[in-house]
């Protein structure tokens, strides 16, 4: 990684060749970089239903990054620009006090089965009492859980009075190792309903997983030093710019979709389900009865800025997509994790990285300066601007305030 050029600054062959380098790809996995999209229309015919084509996104890769006390180049997938640099920024920022201290939950999944037509005072202690019956018959499902010693621990209840009368929902905390875990915990679910109607009498209708993933969090912190970020006057307004998100669920809302957008790009690179994340992610922030933000920021003694996230992080490293797509599996292999935890650590640290660079943004130039920048370059690209022009073309727009394709094709004529 010793390089005088920058990450951004260097051709896609040199590029190739510098993650190739650090991640110990082979030439198949360069093979299936160079193969844009990743998937055969084959490959997707067996993946969802209807296939007509396959749609590719941009693949890019955020440097920098230092999470306890490990180097990563971390990939992530997303269409919008100023992104993968802005991690990149805050990453390089970060590491001046160390970088990204992250922990995560272990991986326990919740899943419920939902009772109805019972009276839930008196079934509730037969469920408890037979919380060993219930949990054998659960583990039974998962051969591979069992040889982890991991699987289904715990079996809970509550008991909900709704329009439709009282529900009794008996609760299953899984621990699914290193996957996301959603087909093992319904099919636990599915497997311990009829036992459980037979102890309760009751009726069992829903047997699922919630994705209100609360008991697989991931939380860290990272210092980012106030000369750095700009000076006491920005770490301030950034400080005064949180405040306003605690406090507003109406810009809580875009900054906690600041944060999402890192930590959906890393997932969107690794294969996971983005929209049990996201719903996690909104009614974890929501938990208190008002929407908040899913990040915290404050001043250390020295002066010096302190971001905090906390986070549902429900992912995984093996199983779905993830073993069968080739792009996935490089872009895994291209960020190095061994577990799941880790996983959840480094995409909760790109979360808390992304947030730091759009509110450092926010808070001092403002959003567009940058993002404009980037933005132009995807307009005059498809204003037919050559490659050549690109840049001075981008210059002239973006010193005007007037990023559109119409004047991308007036400054060309003028050149």
């Amino acid at each position: 990684m010793a390089d005088s050029k920058k990450f951004h600054e260097k051709n896609r062959e040199e590029r190739l060749n510098t993650v190739k380098s650090f991640a110990r790809l082979s030439d198949e996995d360069i093979k299936i970089l160079r193969n844009d999209g990743g998937i055969s229309f084959e490959q997707a015919n067996h993946m969802v239903e209807n296939v007509i084509g396959t749609l590719s996104f941009p693949l890019g890769i955020a440097t920098n990054f230092k999470i306890n006390g490990k180097e990563y180049l971390i990939p992530m997938v997303i269409e919008e620009s100023s992104v993968i640099a802005a991690a990149s920024k805050a990453a390089k920022i970060a590491r001046k006090h160390g970088g990204f201290i992250m922990k995560s939950d272990e991986s326990y999944s919740i899943g419920q089965i939902q009772l109805v037509d019972v009276n839930a005072k008196s079934a509730i202690p037969k469920v408890l009492k037979a919380s060993k019956k219930i949990l054998e018959l659960a583990n039974s499902k998962s051969k591979t859980l069992s040889k982890m010693k991991k699987g289904a621990k715990k079996v809970t209840c509550k008991k909900l009075e709704t329009k439709s009368g009282t529900m009794l929902i008996v609760e299953l905390l899984i621990d699914v190792g290193d996957a996301m875990g959603a087909n093992v915990t319904n099919t636990m679910c599915e497997a311990v309903a009829p036992l459980l109607e037979k102890i309760t009498g009751g009726r069992a209708i829903l047997k699922i997983l919630s994705n209100y993933s609360t008991k697989r969090l991931v939380r860290g912190r990272a210092i980012f030093d106030k000369d750095e970020v700009g000076g006491k006057q920005v770490v301030d307004n950034i400080i005064h710019a949180y405040h306003f998100a605690a406090n507003d669920p109406y810009r809580a809302v875009t900054h906690n979709k600041g944060v999402m957008n890192g930590i959906i790009a890393v997932a969107n690179s690794t294969g996971q389900d983005t929209r049990a994340i996201e719903a996690a992610s909104h009614a974890f922030a929501s938990k208190d009865g008002n929407y908040t933000s899913l990040t915290r920021w404050k001043k250390d003694k020295q002066g010096n800025l302190v971001g905090e996230i906390e986070v549902p992080m429900p992912v995984g490293i093996v199983g779905g997509i993830i073993n069968i797509h080739p792009m996935i599996k490089v872009a895994t292999k291209i960020l190095g994790v061994k577990s799941a935890k880790e996983l959840a650590c480094v995409i909760g640290a790109v979360g808390l990285a992304q947030n730091f660079s759009a509110i450092r943004a926010l808070a001092s130039e403002g959003i567009q300066k940058g993002h404009m920048r980037l933005h132009a370059k995807n307009i005059a690209a498809s204003a037919g601007v050559p490659k050549g022009k690109i840049d001075e073309v981008v210059s002239r727009m973006v010193k005007e305030g007037n990023v559109s394709v119409t004047r991308a094709r007036e400054i060309l004529g003028q050149l």
